[in-house]
């Protein structure tokens, strides 16, 4: 299964679901990939740094004009926080404002669920494994369940993350996505190949 809300062309949402297909029709497994522009809005984060950045702006004007009245501050200030808040919600420069654990912290925590929630809807095989990006926070995570994590080692799963996170490097994010299918796909076929029979 493919998830995806990135810049991803018609043409490469093609080719990644056509290799993930292949990659479940020669293995025991499910292979599911989730890409995403951010794992999270951090709506805070604009309006705490508008609020610091128009207190700060305000009071140096205060400073500059000792006769700028109360009013005057106070409409300056809220102009101030109003034009901040629509600068900084521009999704670039929101994700600058947010500390890189916090980022982190949330791009892990919505992989994970990401992943149970696929676990606990179940599927024809009880192998599955999720390929989770999110290109804002610049993470990437491959997540397995407990049989297949057991049985790779994990230098595995990150040699397969360091490839793709060289290549969308290069601004070529859907080679690495293809790329990554193909490794996890390598990695399913001898720990879960699929039933003589294909059942």
């Amino acid at each position: 299964m493919v998830t995806a809300s990135s810049p991803l062309t018609r043409q490469e949402h093609q080719l990644i679901h056509a290799a993930v297909t292949e990659v479940e029709r020669s293995t025991a497994a499910d292979l599911d990939i989730v890409v995403v522009r951010a794992s999270d809005r951090y709506p805070l984060y604009p309006l705490i740094w508008a609020a610091f950045a128009a207190l700060a702006l305000t009071t140096l004007a205060v400073a500059l004009r000792p006769a700028m009245s109360g009013r005057a501050a106070l409409v300056l200030q809220l102009s101030i926080v109003i034009a901040l808040m629509l600068l900084f919600d521009w999704l670039p420069i929101r994700l600058r404002l947010v500390p890189d654990h916090v980022k982190r912290a949330h791009a892990r925590h919505l992989a994970h669920r990401e992943f149970a929630a696929r676990y606990a809807r179940g599927g024809p095989q009880p192998s599955r494994v999720l390929l989770f990006v999110s290109l804002g926070e610049r993470y990437v995570e491959i997540i397995a369940d407990h049989q297949t994590h057991a049985a790779v080692a994990g230098s595995v799963w990150d040699q397969t993350v360091n490839d793709f996170v060289t290549t969308v490097r290069a601004d070529r994010v859907g080679d690495g996505l293809l790329a990554a299918i193909e490794a996890c796909g390598s990695v399913l076929r001898v720990h879960h190949p699929a039933a003589p029979n294909g059942q």
